[in-house]
């Protein structure tokens, strides 16, 4: 009986051996490594969201009686749409100034995740097809001449996400927070930018 004892002990101790290692072990994370979530942002990703899905409930009960903005061979037809949205949202928010989603604790996070990010790598991106220096009106329309910038992957992966049809955009050195379904400028972080090696680094 002792040997039959000591065979199935064998036995079991291989089993669950095989069992521990199917699957790849999860390497833990070294307790020296940041949080970045929890240390850089805290519950300002919270505050954002809440803000921005504040805009996005408003903009849905503007949009009720309005011709549903969709792909269409007539531009003419998607810029009266888009048109007729914008003046419902200037007028529900005929007092929105600056700061009213990027806060100013908001701002101040964005503006050093950012700082983080950059590199003359970054900043030729943003720069590339950037619409340069001009001064974005809160609640005006995104002017139609100029283009749209590319906001880098990896300044897209840090910031907290968009619900549909809001987006990041720069403006020169301003972040701009764009809806694309009316064209409307909600908010912007003047200056939220600045090149990490230096002015001369990432002159284009």
């Amino acid at each position: 009986m002792r040997l039959s004892h000591a065979s199935l002990a064998v036995v079991l101790t291989v089993l669950v051996s095989s069992v521990a290692y199917s699957q790849a072990p999860t390497a833990r994370p070294s307790p020296n490594t940041p949080d970045f979530k929890v240390q850089v942002w805290g519950d300002i990703v919270t505050r954002f969201n809440m803000l921005v899905g504040a805009y996005v409930d408003l903009r849905g009960e503007l949009e009720k009686g309005l011709p549903p903005l969709t792909v269409t061979d007539n531009p003419a037809e998607t810029r009266r749409a888009e048109r007729a949205l914008a003046r419902r949202i200037r007028a529900a928010r005929v007092t929105a100034k600056e700061g009213d989603i990027f806060t100013p604790v908001i701002g101040a996070e964005f503006k050093k995740v950012m700082r983080l990010e950059m590199s003359p790598y970054t900043w030729a991106v943003i720069m590339d097809d950037n619409p340069g220096e001009f001064r974005p009106r809160i609640n005006a329309t995104y002017p139609k001449r100029k283009p749209l910038s590319t906001v880098p992957a990896n300044i897209l992966a840090t910031l907290p996400s968009l619900p549909d049809d809001i987006q990041y955009r720069f403006a020169g050195r301003h972040l701009i927070l764009l809806d694309t379904r009316a064209r409307v400028i909600l908010d912007r972080i003047p200056y939220a930018i600045q090149c990490s090696e230096g002015e001369a680094a990432c002159r284009q």
